[in-house]
């Protein structure tokens, strides 16, 4: 496939990773719905195991002996965690002097957002991995809080090539499902479909007075770098759509679009990732324009969705150029 027409051309940031600074002594956190955990046997193995010979009575393995664990304990390990292993940067002393406040935090988010499911229990986030996921929901609270405070995130971008455009999409395919896009929305010929889901996105997005263009995210090239549990990931995603909600054809806002079934862990992780630190990154290099997340998870109720999501997006910008103003 290749770019038939250039009507409206779709660029974007090439985002490497974050920076994040954060303060000397004093930190509050703000949590939200996507800070919850929920320990599954799904998460951290299975919480019951038989062990049995070839001769002899069999042994059911539990981990009921974790219930076992005192709360402060946990607290005291995941504040650890955080200072000494989290946020320690190469060469330089671990922040103890805020070991206070982030106890304090710690034990916040496991009081009111850690759920335990299915025979788990809370002393399994003495787990590297599970402490890890831990860190990052505890961590991303923090720093939406700081970013209100002159604390900014910074996005770092691909040193060698910073920029990505649609009009450099082009490739083969050899699959079926696909949309016949309308080249006054979109200068790509097809998209190609991973889902029912997409195409009536397309026909949504194509069908919307505020939307000036859109570009489905197959070969593109847009890479949000996150991370999940103890690992680097790189999620993608779905489309981009340049809606005009009232900035003018020479502002437009740059909407990434995720089309979202059933939201496992990794789903929250990646829209925290996005909300967090991705579009607050791009923001603060005051150069890529406007740009906002939203994830679309009822096909029946796309169209209507799509319109509140970007009266939203409108409200919210309206807002903050009104406080700016102050």
């Amino acid at each position: 496939m290749r770019p038939e027409r250039d009507p409206l051309e779709i660029r974007f940031p090439r985002v490497e990773g974050y920076r994040v600074e954060l303060p000397e002594d004093k930190i509050e956190a703000e949590f939200n719905d996507d800070s919850a955990l929920i320990l599954t046997p799904e998460l951290t193995g299975p919480s019951r195991v038989q062990q049995s010979g070839i001769i002899g009575e069999t042994i059911d393995l539990t981990v009921e002996h974790l219930g076992d664990l005192r709360r402060s304990s946990l607290v005291f390990y995941l504040a650890t965690h955080l200072i000494y292993k989290k946020w320690r940067e190469q060469g330089q002393p671990p922040r103890t002097n805020l070991f206070g406040p982030v106890k304090r935090i710690v034990k916040q988010w496991l009081d009111n957002y850690l759920e335990c499911k299915g025979g788990t229990y809370p002393a399994q986030l003495m787990y590297l991995e599970l402490a890890d996921m831990a860190c990052e929901k505890i961590t991303a609270a923090i720093t939406q809080a700081e970013s209100k405070k002159e604390r900014p995130i910074k996005a770092v971008l691909d040193a060698y090539n910073p920029v990505g455009s649609s009009k450099h999409v082009s490739f083969n395919t050899s699959k079926t499902e696909r949309w016949e896009t309308d080249s006054r929305k979109c200068h790509i010929n097809w998209v190609v479909l991973d889902s029912d889901w997409e195409a009536e996105f397309c026909r949504v997005a194509e069908g919307h007075p505020q939307v000036k263009a859109y570009v489905k995210n197959h070969n593109l090239g847009l890479e949000v770098p996150y991370q999940y549990g103890s690992i680097m990931r790189t999620y993608i995603p779905d489309f981009i759509v340049l809606v005009d909600d009232g900035h003018g054809d020479n502002n437009l806002l740059h909407l990434i679009v995720e089309i979202k079934g059933y939201r496992r862990e990794d789903a929250k992780v990646k829209k925290t990732t996005m909300d967090t630190y991705w579009v607050p990154g791009v923001k603060h290099l005051q150069k890529y324009g406007r740009w906002a997340f939203a994830e679309f998870g009822d096909v029946f109720h796309m169209e209507s969705d799509f319109g509140e999501k970007i009266a939203a997006e409108f409200d919210k910008l309206i807002a903050a150029q009104v406080e700016e103003k102050r």
